[in-house]
């Protein structure tokens, strides 16, 4: 076997997180756009993924970016790669 074989690349996304209530996993929300093309109408779309967060530091409202990896459970098979904003608190 050839150990120099390259792998394909691991497909990413960036959404908001929605909820933080399990212990090391997150819920994050992408929202899509897309142009239906025969009545050239935009159309919104949104998927939920639970996305594994190794340290618990992403809360609700955070932007995060997230790559495929390895299935950690039956519906999660993402992990957090960065945190790009926080969700600011109240004052």
């Amino acid at each position: 076997m050839n150990k120099n074989k390259a792998r394909g690349t691991k497909q990413s996304e960036k959404g908001v997180v929605i909820s933080d209530k399990m212990d090391k996993t997150v819920v994050v929300m992408v929202s899509r756009t897309s142009t239906y093309k025969v009545y050239k109408r935009t159309m919104r779309g949104t998927k939920k993924y639970k996305v594994h967060d190794e340290n618990n530091e992403a809360k609700a409202g955070d932007t995060v970016a997230f790559v495929e990896s390895r299935p950690y459970s039956k519906e999660k098979r993402w992990r957090i790669v960065e945190i790009f904003k926080k969700k600011e608190a109240a004052v």
